[in-house]
């Protein structure tokens, strides 16, 4: 290898470890080490690039062939720089890896235990896990971000619409299926926090947790 090559890999070594790096902000809740911020990738960890979908045609193309695909809110960059990717589940579960290196995909299991250790639902029904894993700014709403966790609400994309839930509501991918269209997600709300299942062409925000 001459001398111009071996100089091209080891910018690219460096840029790629530069990102993971970026990207590996950690907190410890519990037992578990989440990531700090949304996933705001690109490429797959094996280096193939994750396609953008830049218009609704593309959005639904991709649902309808069960492809991967990740856009931003409302297809303003800006809010990417805010909140990260959406990505469709089919992102989420793809062998290429979406998470970087040492992190996956929560299960709903590992959001159960996040929930959990944060207290759950109280004698009275009422949820107060938001609150302490919602950041201190950026929702209508603010939390105090107690847990450290720093979610904030970067709304959803459906196929032809993105839902005017942006500063709101914040929507996460779990990499739990539960048919052969729904996935697992969960979400932040006023104070509450909610999963459910929802179709895995949605565009969604990702967490990931440490291995």
């Amino acid at each position: 290898m001459n001398r111009k090559k071996l100089k091209t890999v080891i910018s690219l070594f460096i840029a790629v470890l530069f990102t993971q790096i970026n990207f590996a902000q950690t907190v410890t809740i519990g037992t578990q080490v989440w990531m700090t911020k949304n996933l705001d990738v690109d490429k797959f960890r094996n280096g193939d690039p994750i396609p953008q979908a830049k218009t609704n045609a593309e959005w639904e193309a991709a649902g309808k062939n069960k492809q991967p695909a990740w856009c931003y809110y409302d297809n303003n960059p800006l809010n990417g720089e805010k909140f990260g990717k959406l990505y469709n589940w089919y992102a989420v579960n793809d062998p290429r890896g979406l998470a970087i290196e040492g992190f996956h995909i929560p299960n709903d299991n590992e959001i159960a235990e996040l929930t959990d250790f944060l207290g759950g639902e109280d004698p009275d029904g009422f949820n107060a896990i938001g609150i302490t894993l919602k950041s201190e700014t950026g929702w209508e709403e603010n939390g105090t971000n107690t847990s450290g966790f720093t979610a904030l609400p970067g709304g959803k994309r459906d196929i032809n619409n993105f839902y005017s839930y942006i500063n709101l509501i914040g929507y996460w991918w779990t990499s739990t299926e539960l048919s052969e269209n729904i996935a697992s997600f969960f979400s932040l709300y006023l104070d509450s926090s909610e999963g459910g299942g929802t179709r895995k062409n949605i565009g969604m925000s990702v967490r990931c947790i440490k291995n």
